[in-house]
């Protein structure tokens, strides 16, 4: 693997087109921030629609070429497996480069890389389960079935905030089942996605199968959601920007699968072991510098319990270590990009002006070792109500508001009054009160007594404005296959031309 911090620093990378490094043809580049100095680093490639279009041609050429389009399905997956131990072997590389490019911690990179290459041992492991089914069908001598097949070239649009492991849920499936894919990471972090279509050809994935243009969204993601060679979209990242590649993309009848925002509900009964609880609530709101879209940014507690469980979770949250994501103690990282510290800073301001006092946190860190990056404290805000700003809108930052709530009923209520429905999660002892909140609660992932457990082998998505689709286990070979129906008739009987066939 060529492309890693040391190779990239001060230098020029273009797009990955047909199995090759490529310049863009307007010979226009972008520079990629470093959210620790807030400096550049490296410039990526910004592509237009003529290399939108290229490497879109590229995959079609791909799909349609027999050294992939006959490969069997056993063959395909020993090639997905092959991609997945050179991920391991480059694990490494690949970790640094995301710290780098978005900020993450390295113990949570490592802790990644450690994971994604069995993902994709999984979903090699589908490429030749992936069945159709015989149909009974009232009709005497007639085969009914059905065929799974690849639905063809899929756009893969990834987010700034985990753009290895988002994209391995959806890349890992789609090569299974024999598409191909034109990937447009982030503008804010580019390089691990095009680190990884530099093992795809070491994996001996022919040409073209993969491939990655860069640049931002309003120019190189605008081209990618209206080509019309496009036979599904992949899309991580704000509700806001999910309208308009729905909207693009509708334009060609194109279906797309969505994860959107979320502002989910983070549940606490007066039954349950408050340090527990809030062990659990700190990893659901203040990993990954609250940079995900599961976040459990709304915290509802059980008014018996609130005052001490606030007072316990500020005392948690004071240890919270903030630092360079290097560091093997650090516990939250920069944020990944300017804007979105200005968005952090902005909704806590807000919250407060409404009324939310702010327990702890609330300001950038006053180390000045960490002054030039991006980097935000863990910040509780307390005497939060469900109609303020900040607890209306997903931040995507290190802040939760906590508020209390007096009954099962009233709590379901509260958890259900967002637009959003990604994830949720609740402490309690009582296994009843679990089923009925899982059973209640309007979101695609319910935690019980857990928060931010993830496995490539269930299902999760969301719902309301969160998004559509499935991702992860089985659903997501159906999500990126398409079916295919057929019917033999070996009557040898001759049928009326004009009257169908119903019997």
């Amino acid at each position: 693997m060529k492309t890693t911090v040391q190779t990239l620093q001060g230098s020029r990378i273009g797009h990955f087109i047909d199995g090759a490094f490529v310049a863009p043809r307007a010979g226009v580049y972008a520079p990629s921030y470093d959210p620790t100095t807030a400096e550049p680093w490296y410039e990526f490639a910004q592509g237009d629609a003529g290399d939108v279009d290229a490497a879109v041609r590229s995959a079609k050429a791909a799909l349609l070429d027999p050294a992939w389009r006959r490969m069997t399905q056993t063959d395909r997956g020993k090639l997905v497996r092959r991609l997945g131990e050179l991920v391991l072997a480059h694990a490494e590389d690949l970790a640094q480069l995301e710290c780098r490019d978005n900020g993450k911690l390295i113990k949570e990179m490592r802790a990644q890389m450690r994971a994604i290459p069995d993902s994709y041992g999984y979903f090699a492991g589908m490429a030749d389960k992936l069945q159709g089914d015989t149909i009974p069908v009232n009709k005497l001598d007639t085969l009914n079935f059905n065929l799974r097949e690849p639905i063809g070239v899929v756009g893969m649009i990834i987010p700034w905030n985990s753009p290895l492991m988002m994209l391995t849920g959806t890349l890992a499936p789609c090569l299974a089942i024999g598409n191909t894919v034109v990937v447009k990471p982030s503008e804010h972090a580019t390089a691990s996605a095009l680190a990884l279509a530099e093992l795809v050809i070491e994996a001996g994935i022919p040409a073209g199968v993969v491939n990655v243009v860069t640049g931002d969204g309003a120019t190189t993601g605008d081209a990618l959601t209206r080509h019309p060679g496009i036979a599904k979209y992949v899309f991580t990242g704000s509700t806001d920007t999910g309208r308009k590649i729905a909207g693009n993309a509708a334009g060609n009848l194109v279906p797309c699968q969505m994860e959107l925002g979320g502002k989910s509900p983070h549940v606490v009964f007066s039954d349950v072991d408050i340090e527990r609880a809030v062990n659990g609530v700190v990893s659901g709101i203040f990993a990954a510098a609250g940079q995900t879209c599961v976040a459990g940014s709304r915290c509802f507690v059980e008014a018996p319990v609130y005052e001490r469980f606030v007072e316990a979770l500020v005392e948690r949250t004071r240890r919270v270590k903030v630092g360079h994501p290097l560091a093997e103690d650090t516990d939250i990282g920069p944020l990944a990009l300017a804007a979105q510290l200005e968005k952090v800073e902005h909704f806590v301001g807000s919250g407060v002006r409404e009324g939310a006092r702010v327990a702890v946190g609330g300001r950038k860190p006053q180390d000045e070792a960490l002054a030039r990056g991006w980097y935000y404290e863990p910040t509780v805000l307390a005497e939060a109500r469900n109609e303020m700003s900040f607890m209306r809108h997903e931040i995507f930052g290190p802040v939760v508001g906590v508020m209390p709530f007096s009954s099962e009923d009233e709590m379901i209520a509260l958890a259900n009054d967002t637009e959003y429905g990604l994830a949720s999660g609740i402490w309690t002892r009582d296994i009843d009160r679990a089923m009925r909140f899982a059973r209640n609660v309007e979101a695609g992932t319910v935690w019980i007594n857990t928060y931010r457990s993830a496995a490539f082998m269930s299902a999760n998505g969301g719902t309301k404005k969160s998004g559509y689709g499935r991702r992860g286990g089985f659903e997501v070979m159906r999500e990126f296959s398409r079916l295919k129906n057929v019917v033999i008739d070996y009557s040898g009987a001759m049928q009326d031309p004009f009257v169908i066939r119903l019997r």
